[in-house]
C-alpha cells in the first residue's frame, strides 16, 4: 500500500515535543525519519519520567516509526556523517538551542549549495529575528507570552493547559509547512526555508479572544470550565455527585432545556433569561436553579434527559475512561506499538483514509540504528566505531 510520503526521507535534529510531533506525523504518512540523538542519554524527553514500562510517556507517544542515529555532532568526523547523510535527504527539521544549527552550517543558505531540492524547518520560540529571537522558550512560556493563561482558568487563579500546547501548535504548523513546501517542490523542482515560532503558533490559537478585546474592548473572563460567553454552557455537578458537560448554542435549545431537562418551561421566557446575554449576567442565579433541580437526579437521568431534547452533552472523563472509550473502541483506533520495553497500545492519527494505512513501527533504543545507516553511506565497522563521543555532551545542549 502507497503512503502519500513513501520514499521521503526526513533528518531531525529534535529533542522534547514539538519537532518530535512534527516529524512523528510526518513518518505517520510513510516518511523515512532519522533522529539525530545524544549518544548515550539521547533525546532529553528520554528522561521525562517512567510511566511506560520504566519509558517516558512523551518520548513514547512522540517517537514511533523513527530510526534513532547517536551522533556527538560535535566532533567532527559526527557533523561530517550528518551532512552527507542531508546531502540527499529531503527534509531537514530542527529545534535546537536559538544558532545552534547555524553555528554549525547547518543553516538552509550554508545546506541548499550541497542540496538545492532540501526542505530546511527551524522551530524556535519566537522566530529567527526580532528582540526575543534567543530567549529561551519552554511551552509554560510561551503559553504565558501569547495570553493563554489570561484567559484560562478561573477568576482567581490564571491556568496553563494541561498539556503541551504551545508546543503542539509549532508542531502542528511544521508539520503542515512542510507538506506544503513538498507540494512546492513538486511544482519548482526547489527547497525552502520554514521559520516556524511558537508564539505566531499560539498567537493564531488566540485569535479569538484577541478579536474580543478588539480596539482596547475588555477581554474574555477567566471561567473555568465553563464557555465565558455563552450561558448555560460548562459543567454541572448532578445529584449522585457526578458531574455532566452540556452546552446550549441558541434559543431554541433554551427553550427546549427549560422544557424537557429542567421541566420548567416558564423559566424560558423569564426576562432575567430570555437571551443569552441575559443569562451570562445573571449566570450565577441560573445556575443555582438548575444545580437545584439536578440535585434531584442523577448523572445518568441528566444526560438521559438531554439527549432527548437534543441539548449537546458529554462525560467529564478522566484519562482511565478515555483509555476506555466505547467510541475509539468501536471506531477501532487502538493498535499496538513495539518500544523497546515491549508492547504498547497507541492511538492512530486523526483521520481516517481509505487509500492508505498510517505506519505504526517501533519507537527505537537511543543510536539503534546507527550501523545500518552508516553502512548504507559508505562507512566502515571501524570508522562507525571511532564516532563513539569522547565526553557525553552534543549539540542538542547546545
Amino acid at each position: 500500500m502507497t503512503r502519500p510520503l513513501d520514499g521521503i526521507t526526513v533528518v531531525s535534529l529534535e529533542h522534547a515535543v514539538a519537532a518530535p510531533f512534527c516529524t512523528r506525523q510526518l513518518a505517520d504518512l510513510g516518511a523515512r525519519v532519522i533522529k539525530i540523538e545524544r549518544p548515550g542519554s539521547g533525546d532529553f524527553a528520554r528522561g521525562y519520567d517512567q510511566r511506560v514500562n520504566g519509558q517516558s510517556s512523551h518520548f513514547t507517544w512522540l517517537n514511533r516509526n523513527k530510526e534513532s542515529l547517536a551522533l556527538d555532532v560535535k566532533q567532527p568526523q559526527a557533523l561530517a556523517a550528518l551532512l552527507q547523510l542531508l546531502a540527499t535527504a529531503d527534509v531537514l527539521v530542527q529545534n535546537l538551542a536559538p544558532g545552534a544549527a547555524a553555528r554549525m552550517g547547518l543553516s538552509y543558505e550554508a545546506l541548499k549549495a550541497h542540496n538545492p531540492k532540501l526542505i530546511v524547518c527551524d522551530i524556535s520560540g519566537y522566530g529567527a529575528d526580532g528582540p526575543y529571537r534567543d530567549k529561551k522558550a519552554y511551552d509554560l512560556l510561551i503559553q504565558s507570552e501569547a495570553g493563554f493563561l489570561s484567559v484560562t482558568g478561573t477568576p482567581e487563579t490564571p491556568s496553563k493547559s494541561g498539556i503541551s500546547v504551545a508546543d503542539i501548535a509549532a508542531g502542528m504548523y511544521a508539520y503542515s509547512n512542510i507538506l506544503s513546501a513538498l507540494l512546492l517542490r513538486g511544482r519548482t523542482g526547489e527547497g525552502s526555508h520554514i521559520d516556524v515560532s511558537m508564539l505566531e503558533a499560539m498567537g493564531e490559537w488566540m485569535n479569538y479572544p484577541l478579536y474580543y478585546a478588539y480596539e482596547g474592548a475588555a477581554p474574555p473572563p477567566r471561567t473555568g470550565a465553563s464557555h465565558a460567553s455563552i450561558y448555560p454552557y460548562g459543567p454541572f455537578a448532578a445529584g449522585d455527585g457526578a458531574t455532566v458537560m452540556l452546552g446550549l448554542q441558541n434559543e431554541r435549545e433554551w427553550t427546549a432545556f427549560c422544557a424537557l431537562v429542567l421541566r420548567a418551561p416558564a423559566l424560558a421566557t423569564d426576562p432575567r433569561f430570555d437571551s443569552n446575554a441575559r443569562r451570562n449576567a445573571n449566570r450565577q442565579v441560573l445556575q443555582d436553579e438548575i444545580l437545584r433541580i439536578f440535585s434531584h437526579l442523577t448523572a445518568a437521568q441528566v444526560v438521559q434527559r438531554l439527549d432527548e431534547a437534543g441539548i449537546a452533552n458529554a462525560q467529564v472523563n478522566d484519562m482511565a475512561r478515555l483509555w476506555a472509550h466505547p467510541q475509539l473502541q468501536a471506531r477501532n483506533r487502538w493498535r499496538t506499538v513495539a518500544t523497546p520495553a515491549g508492547e504498547v497500545p497507541a492511538l492512530l492519527p486523526p483521520g481516517v483514509n481509505s487509500a492508505f494505512d498510517y505506519r505504526m513501527d517501533a519507537v527505537p533504543a537511543v543510536g539503534q540504528h546507527n550501523f545500518a545507516i552508516l553502512a548504507a553511506l559508505g562507512w566502515t565497522p571501524a570508522q562507525i566505531q571511532a564516532l563513539q563521543p569522547e565526553t557525553p555532551e552534543s549539540v542538542l545542549a547546545a
